[in-house]
């Protein structure tokens, strides 16, 4: 029945970080002075209360990793550190600029790219001279990305002086052929020791990054990732499905022939596999692709219905205002999205005229902020509930009913739950709420596979 099910909805869907998913964001309709009006609105009406997120993306990587969707640099230059973090630094003056009052930053993210390319005193020079600037939020959480391979202690000693406290370490696989064919080489050796120095100095967030359906994995992988795991014990677990889009990102993602990818059920055993091992291990599924040991704050967010998700990925807290500093950043200010432009060069050549570097974008309609509630209640707390201002937003009526049929969600007169056999499925359940996707069918194609 499974293996019927995976065939019937494995089709090509958004992984909705974000709602409208970039694809249709109205671009023609989207200028800078809007997204400015609009960042600006956001900040006066919840720094005070909430404060504000920051998303730093250090895009700089010395090889590339074939299965990676991320915007990235790839070079072994460091003299490249110090202008970028020159050029970030004054982008965020600019945002500054523009506010009412002092920033009040409750996350900062950084994401890549590698942010441990950047020497631990180029990260120091960025981080103090942002928080230069600001104050930290009572209930403020930094997190990073650590590459196992060059995260040193210097990083993580710098890192958390300065208040960081999670990190999250790329695994994938710990399989040598599997590493060997996505360019990720890396000994269970060399991540343990960098979780040890992490939590010896006082990280109390530690996370393992895990993929499934990377070419030649198969279940003896997944097995013995996931045991080497265990012997760590992550505070949290994030379980990705590999996305397998090579007609936008290119190159990269074919490094690797397409028959060494398992495929639909061979990768939903490889998910199951996981899952099962996982909850043994005592983590719970939080929300999707992501366990939690019940000790983490994820949990606990979850538990409280204080989930939140954006561009970031899942966040234990909410701010309505997150800024997206570096190339190709998103920013929301939850009624507008706005992202820079994806080369380093163009990057720093508007930011050096005094220019917010954002080139598209989209102004979120009333239409789209009802869908975009739905969406992160289902991707955040698995279940929503529907009211009267839902009547006219074309909800796609007849995937929900198969969803039901098939045993994967229970409807009542308001509300869409999503049964603990649909949590594999949950990005369907969503495209039903989507309405740009129900009306443009054919642009499904720019997505990966939804199982």
């Amino acid at each position: 029945m499974m293996e019927n099910l995976i065939q019937k909805y494995n089709v090509p869907g958004p992984r909705y970080t974000s709602y409208p998913t970039v694809p249709f964001w109205n671009e023609e309709s989207f200028s800078k002075e809007k997204w400015i009006h609009s960042f600006q609105e956001t900040f006066s009406n919840t720094n005070q209360e909430e404060g504000i997120s920051l998303y730093i993306h250090l895009p700089f990587c010395e090889s590339l990793c074939t299965f990676c969707a991320c915007h990235k640099h790839i070079t072994k230059r460091h003299e490249m550190e110090e202008p970028y973090i020159q050029t970030v630094l004054k982008e965020w003056n600019l945002y500054v600029d523009l506010m009412s009052e002092t920033p009040i930053i409750k996350e900062i993210h950084l994401g890549g790219g590698t942010p441990t390319f950047f020497s631990p005193e180029s990260l120091q020079i960025l981080l103090e001279g942002i928080l230069a600037k600001a104050v930290k939020h009572q209930d403020y959480e930094f997190s990073f990305e650590g590459h196992p391979n060059n995260t040193t202690k210097e990083h993580l000693q710098i890192l958390f002086n300065l208040g960081f406290t999670r990190v999250s370490f790329g695994v994938q696989d710990y399989n040598e052929k599997v590493q060997k064919a996505i360019h990720r080489i890396q000994p269970f050796e060399q991540v343990e020791k960098v979780t040890e120095l992490a939590r010896n100095i006082g990280y109390t967030s530690i996370s393992h990054d895990l993929v499934f359906g990377l070419p030649f994995q198969d279940k003896t992988c997944m097995v013995d990732t996931i045991q080497k795991t265990k012997s760590l014990q992550p505070d949290r677990i994030s379980f990705y499905s590999y996305a397998h889009v090579p007609w936008i990102k290119g190159v990269g993602q074919r490094g690797f022939n397409e028959k060494d990818l398992p495929k639909d059920e061979e990768k939903r055993e490889l998910y199951e596999t996981g899952k099962q091992l996982l909850a043994e291990l005592n983590y719970v599924e939080i929300g999707m692709d992501h366990f939690a040991l019940p000790t983490d704050t994820l949990y606990t967010s979850a538990k409280t219905h204080k989930l939140h998700r954006n561009f970031m990925g899942y966040t234990a807290q909410k701010t309505s205002l997150m800024i997206g500093l570096g190339m190709s950043s998103i920013s929301d200010s939850w009624s507008a999205f706005a992202q820079n432009v994806k080369t380093v060069k163009e990057y720093q050549q508007l930011v050096s005229e005094g220019e917010i570097p954002v080139f598209r974008g989209h102004i979120l309609s009333k239409k789209d902020l009802v869908i975009r509630k739905h969406i992160l209640e289902l991707m955040c707390q698995f279940q929503t509930q529907l009211s009267s201002d839902f009547d006219d937003l074309h909800l796609n009526e007849s995937l929900l009913k198969e969803l039901e049929d098939d045993g994967l969600i229970k409807l009542s007169s308001n509300t869409v739950e999503v049964l603990e056999e649909g949590k594999p499925f949950v990005r369907n359940v969503c495209m039903a709420f989507d309405a740009y996707l129900n009306t443009n069918l054919q642009q499904k194609k720019r997505f990966s596979m939804t199982v």
